[in-house]
């Protein structure tokens, strides 16, 4: 809150970080003086719709990976397209992967919020939590939340502000910490999630084109990204509490005082009883899922027998589950605590919690347009292509490769946000290519996941990127996309240098990356 944050606030910055918060307030001012984020999407699909008509003029000889055929760039200019665009506009707004997710996953958080039930867990939470330990206990979870999909970005993102909050601490350091841990470190995870085999998958056929008969394991990154947790944890504990509070302790709260006392009112008896029995029924919630999802012919499991893998029932189902684990312990605390007397109280929390949505469905349309146009023309096929062609042409040594692995698929990353995308397109040639240097395709493919996480905090075509900006608006309503680029630009850059160099010396330490994953070819 704001009059308690000089107080709660750790330390200001050495002096020699106060230059880089210079650098950052100027990124911030640069960054808000660009259009409203609905308005920039609508600028930058008018660039895609011109430059791939000046493109698709051109013939280019790197062969698409997808079609084995000469990549071609298709003009957004032409009838044929421009007829399908609007032909399917409703179905690319409906279908905008972030949005359904969204909606569903917060009707049922909302119903918790509203009922009190979040306020009542959190309160009991920092209770028991030590405050110097706040930050890394909200970033590891965020980092634990990357099993459930994309639950982080609707579920632990906006915690993170409500958990600082409520221990006096800002919330938009709350925000930017998770953020960090759910986006930023996407990669890193001590529990194996459907991306192990998504990318393997990958990672196996371009392994093939060299060597058929090479075998890739799904979880070959899996100590390393376990291992990977504990990088991402320190550094991003390092920022939170030492470059991005300080930086946003003269930030005013825009908080109306009831919200406030109702952060940090202590639990009246009713409320403690009614917390038990939201927490109760949370707990049957958790044990009837384990029960159903045990049994080996469970119909939550996908038809090889597992859980996790891409496409399994159970991973459908996580953001419905969500919607189910939130709504229920919401209803018997706001029942139980007298925060909901009718049926009425419910809907009204639900409309409410909608309402909150309204801009980000406004940015939600005309980012679904933008990423439609840009899909479709193939400019950003184009621009990975092209730099992993350079990056070849390059031949440098073995570990500067796999640096220069690292930074082209970060750069593509801000541009494509998709992990299976973009390695579909990759794979194919930095696979091969690093095995023809004696470079396992389980390494290069370690390489790749770091490049492909640390950009996406700072990437504002990145798909949640306009929702976590809805989320810091709750707090602090100026702001907007230079707001947050600059909060995680020191997570983004730290979380790159330090990520690399831990790769680079658990290689030069020949630690195991994980199963039947060797460093070197053959």
């Amino acid at each position: 809150m704001p009059s308690e944050q000089p107080e709660q606030s750790p330390p200001l910055p050495r002096a020699e970080l106060r230059g880089a918060s210079r650098v950052l307030d100027a990124l911030e001012r640069a960054g808000n003086k660009l259009p409203d984020p609905a308005v920039l999407f609508v600028l930058l699909a008018a660039v895609v719709v011109v430059l791939s008509a000046a493109l698709a003029t051109l013939q280019f000889s790197e062969i698409d990976p997808r079609t084995k055929q000469p990549l071609v760039v298709h003009s957004q200019l032409s009838g044929k397209a421009i007829t399908e665009f609007l032909s399917t506009m409703v179905q690319t707004f409906t279908g905008f992967p972030p949005l359904g997710v969204v909606l569903v996953a917060l009707l049922g958080v909302g119903i918790a919020e509203r009922s009190g039930f979040i306020n009542a867990g959190l309160k009991k939470v920092l209770a028991v939590t030590p405050r110097v330990l706040l930050t890394p206990m909200l970033i590891l979870v965020a980092i634990a939340s990357h099993t459930a999909a994309d639950a982080g970005y609707v579920l632990v993102i906006p915690l993170g502000g409500v958990i600082f909050q409520a221990a006096g601490r800002h919330p938009l350091a709350g925000i930017a910490a998770a953020f960090a841990g759910v986006s930023g470190g996407f990669s890193a995870n001590f529990i194996p999630s459907s991306l192990d085999p998504l990318l393997q998958g990958l990672t196996q056929a371009g392994a093939s084109i060299l060597d058929p008969k090479r075998t890739v394991n799904p979880l070959c990154n899996w100590f390393f990204c376990s291992a990977s947790c504990l990088v991402i944890v320190a550094v991003g504990w390092y920022i939170t509490d030492r470059v991005i509070e300080p930086r946003v302790a003269r930030t005013p709260v825009d908080a109306a005082p009831e919200a406030e006392q109702r952060m940090t009112a202590a639990l009246t008896p009713r409320e403690a009883r009614a917390l038990w029995l939201a927490l109760a029924s949370m707990a049957a919630g958790v044990a009837l899922l384990v029960a159903a999802s045990a049994p080996a012919s469970s119909p939550l499991r996908a038809p090889s027998g597992q859980l996790t893998v891409s496409g399994a029932p159970l991973m459908s189902a996580i953001v419905p589950l969500i919607f189910l684990f939130f709504l229920v312990p919401g209803l018997v605390y706001g029942y139980a605590a007298g925060a909901f007397t009718s049926h009425r109280d419910v809907i009204d929390g639900m409309s409410k919690t909608m309402s909150t949505m309204a801009y980000y469905l406004v940015m939600a349309f005309f980012a679904a347009q933008f990423i439609y146009l840009f899909n479709r023309s193939n400019l950003g096929a184009l621009l990975a292509l092209k730099g992993a062609a350079g990056l070849q042409a390059l031949a440098l040594p073995s570990a500067v490769t796999i640096v220069g692995v690292i930074l082209l698929t970060a750069l593509t990353n801000i541009l494509i946000g998709s992990a299976s995308a973009k390695w579909a397109l990759l794979a194919p040639i930095l696979v091969p290519m690093l095995m023809s240097l004696g470079i396992s395709p389980e390494l290069t493919q370690a390489a790749y996941r770091i490049g492909d996480s640390t950009t996406n905090i700072i990437s504002p075509l990145m798909v949640y990127f306009p929702l976590v900006v809805v989320f810091c608006q709750k707090y602090v309503k100026g702001t907007g996309i230079g707001t947050l680029v600059a909060l995680m630009v020191p997570y983004s850059v730290s979380f790159l240098v330090a990520w690399t160099l831990f790769l680079l010396a658990y290689w030069q330490l020949g630690l195991p990356l994980g199963l039947d994953a060797p460093y070197v070819y053959p």
